[in-house]
């Protein structure tokens, strides 16, 4: 109901709805009129007994009310001097424009992303419901930072079986993701004295960045047709960065030569290799070539993640440590974010100790087997573009002969088509006299969205033609 008062230095009309009660319809029109600025700062409110006795409610409710506002920050109450509105700064009053957020691609061929209509739902609810009625479990109650045993023990086992990597449960740290993963380490590495890492060249740009904020620097190991030019380590590298099952962006797996030689590289000089499981699932041609980790454990850290086989959104990942890692690394995660949500954890223990995360896993190893070989012969009948690396992961790097148009100018056309793809460019260390390419991800469209999403991309690679000089 529409109600006015006059008081001194007042003369205000607010609404009371009275369905949601008489003092919290009276807290909300004045707060909102506070906000909107009808009620500027310093205004003198009536007493409460005044304001009672002109809106026909009890002096209780307006002093109940007054004295929510004051607790909130709204109201001032002085002895002596009344009510008045508090200062509030002006962008806590006033209404601004939200900024839309921006709708996703029309067809996502960006690298790195699984498909993730095809998340194993079925499968995750029963998981759930076992995990939710199993009274050992105590899902909600407060939890070790290192990670759920139960998670811990299950990816132990898994990588064991899997990538042929040596660990066990209380080697297992669970982080919120790689990237968090990666930024923990970094930071114990740095306070135990380490000052470099070198990385993959190209590599990505966002992890070269986390290792960066650690204040570590971060020299180039070239990268050619064999993977990391490992043979370019020297002794004043504290750490190695290496993605060995697929390197990314190019798509190369690490030699079997240049494996043994970082292992080696690892034991003389007491380096850490830290060995980032970029794709080590997805291989089409043949079994998953193992860990790196396998040949120096107690050199590597190996790191893995559920991003790629279920959905970035889980932000689920995991590092098998040297033991004399595994306490610095549990205190940085405790400090970062106390530990990292559990029924999650707990499902995923169940989908690998059930191996439903096996049967996922194949199923999408077929799927994207099928769009790669789909999207090669696409591009094989065009000239200029040149696919690079194995048959694996969940993208193809194709490189730019020199009579194309820029790197950029094919991603600002591709953005204009609602195209999201990646260029190589921003990979590189530094780009200058590098080759150029482009990273299409075969992965990210749903199944029914791949052809369309490939069709569109080769309309918008239409090259212009040239003429001979």
């Amino acid at each position: 109901m529409r109600k006015s008062w006059s008081g001194s230095r007042v003369d205000l009309h607010i609404d009371l709805n009275p369905s949601t009660g008489r003092r919290a319809a009276l807290e909300s029109a004045l707060r909102d009129a506070i906000r909107q600025g009808r009620l500027s700062a310093g205004t003198l409110l009536p007493s409460t007994r005044g304001l009672a006795t002109e809106l026909g409610l009890s002096r209780g409710t307006v002093t109940a009310a007054y004295d929510q506002l004051v607790e909130e920050g709204y109201l001032t109450t002085r002895p002596g001097s009344g009510t008045t509105v508090t200062d509030i700064p002006p962008k806590a009053v006033t209404s601004e424009p939200v900024t839309p957020i921006p709708a996703g691609p029309r067809h996502d061929l960006r690298p790195g992303l699984p498909d993730v209509s095809a998340f194993p739902a079925r499968a995750w609810l029963a998981a759930t419901r076992r995990v939710v009625a199993d009274p050992r479990s105590m899902v909600l109650g407060a939890k070790d930072p290192q990670g759920r045993i139960e998670l811990r023990a299950a990816v132990a086992d898994y990588l064991g079986r899997t990538r042929g990597v040596v660990t066990s449960a209380d080697r297992i740290v669970i982080t919120s993701g790689y990237y968090q993963g990666l930024s923990l380490l970094s930071s114990v590495l740095a306070r135990n004295g380490a000052r470099t890492v070198a990385v993959e060249d190209p590599s990505h740009n966002a992890f070269r960045a986390v290792v960066q904020r650690a204040g570590l620097a971060t020299p180039p190991v070239p990268v050619d047709a064999h993977g990391a030019c490992v043979d370019a380590l020297t002794h004043e590298a504290d750490a190695v960065l290496l993605t060995p099952s697929h390197q990314y962006p190019t798509g190369v797996p690490l030699h079997p030569g240049r494996r043994q030689a970082v292992g080696a590289w690892a034991r003389a000089t007491g380096g850490l290799i830290i060995e980032d499981d970029y794709d080590g699932e997805y291989r089409y041609d043949r079994q998953p070539v193992g860990a790196l980790q396998g040949i120096a454990p107690d050199r590597t850290v190996y790191c893995g993640t559920a991003s790629k086989t279920l959905g970035p959104a889980l932000r689920l990942a995991w590092m098998a440590l040297p033991p004399r890692l595994v306490q610095p690394v549990v205190e940085a995660k405790q400090q970062a974010d106390l530990y990292t949500e559990s029924l999650s954890q707990l499902i995923l223990a169940d989908l690998i100790t059930t191996h439903a995360y096996d049967r996922h896993v194949r199923a999408t190893r077929l799927r994207y087997r099928r769009r790669r070989e789909l999207l090669l012969a696409r591009l094989s009948g065009v000239t200029g573009l040149d696919a690079h690396g194995v048959p694996a992961g969940l993208h193809t790097l194709v490189t730019l002969s020199a009579d194309w148009p820029p790197e950029q100018e094919i991603l600002s056309r591709c953005a204009r088509q609602g195209i999201a793809l990646r260029g190589l460019s921003e990979l590189h260390i530094d780009p200058h006299g590098r080759p150029a390419g482009l990273l299409i991800g075969f992965a990210a469209p749903p199944e029914h969205a791949f052809r369309p999403a490939v069709d569109a991309l080769f309309a918008a690679l239409q090259k212009p033609a040239t003429s001979p000089e």
